[in-house]
């Protein structure tokens, strides 16, 4: 069971947890395993002043909350900004819980899939101001029904070429790769939590098959749907797609470097190089 008042790391297999003893270094280790969280069972009297080390964790490492007692909560209206600022993927009442339990709340599909991914990159720095946020958020919730850019850009009602600008001017990945990583976000969230085949899984997404499905899981984050139907959640997901497109030259270094700097840092994508400029917003 999770003791009260600490900050826990629960990583695959998700049969046990480790006490957060060593700081921002143990977090950054555990944001390196895939499918880790940290598990912030928070104590009334210490809740504030954990804040910030929670909310500066490294990007990839999900968060689940287990709150205090309803009356704590009440009684300090604190408490419930101090997790709305820390961006938590679970949230959980004051009840004695287990390493399945905890696995269980990692697994579950988001409720809005577009708004959480928005979400997360607005708190990893990547998304500077509303209208980016909106037309990400749009993209990623497109990425449910539309398989191509041409049926995207009907859609937003917006050309491709001004799409494919939009997203250059932000220092961001092209369209059509946001709305792969939208497509492979939807697949590996039914991987945890469904037990149907690859091919099933991949046919009801739209893939001719399984092997075109786990090739473009391969190409976008380095894994196949194996890994990711075993190592939970999908913040390690996008954070490595992130990872894979500064690699590629498909993410400005601003971008790419500037929210290990800021004020939520995390683990930066490695080996950034500045974008292609020769590339057309048409070949998004």
């Amino acid at each position: 069971m999770i003791q009260s008042s600490q900050l826990s790391i629960l990583s695959h297999p998700y049969v046990s947890v480790e006490a957060l003893s060593g700081g921002r270094g143990q977090l950054r280790a555990a944001a390196g395993a895939p499918g880790s969280a940290l598990i912030w069972r928070m104590d009334p009297q210490g809740a504030l002043e954990t804040v910030e080390l929670i909310e500066r964790r490294p990007g990839g490492l999900a968060l689940i909350v287990i709150l205090p007692a309803a009356s704590d909560i009440r009684n300090d209206p604190r408490l419930v900004q101090a997790v709305q600022r820390c961006r938590p993927h679970g949230i959980l009442p004051d009840v004695q819980t287990s390493p399945e339990d905890l696995a269980q709340v990692l697994r579950s599909p988001p409720s809005d899939l577009a708004a959480d991914v928005a979400d997360y990159l607005t708190w990893r720095g990547m998304l500077h101001d509303r209208d980016t946020r909106h037309l990400v958020r749009s993209v990623v919730d497109a990425s449910g029904e539309v398989k191509s850019i041409t049926a995207l850009s009907r859609r937003l009602y917006i050309s491709r070429r001004a799409l494919g600008r939009r997203f250059m001017n932000n220092g961001l990945p092209v369209p059509s790769h946001w709305l792969q990583i939208g497509r492979i976000l939807r697949v590996a969230i039914q991987l945890q939590n469904s037990g149907a085949s690859v091919f099933a899984i991949a046919s009801e997404a739209g893939y001719p098959d399984g092997f075109s499905l786990s090739n473009q899981m391969q190409r976008l984050i380095g894994v196949r749907p194996s890994f990711v139907r075993e190592y939970l959640g999908w913040e390690w997901l996008l954070e490595s797609w992130l990872r894979h497109e500064a690699e590629g030259g498909g993410l400005a270094p601003t971008n790419a470097l500037g929210a290990s700097r800021g004020r939520h840092a995390g683990t930066p994508p490695s080996k950034a190089r500045p974008r292609v400029p020769s590339r057309s917003p048409r070949e998004a």
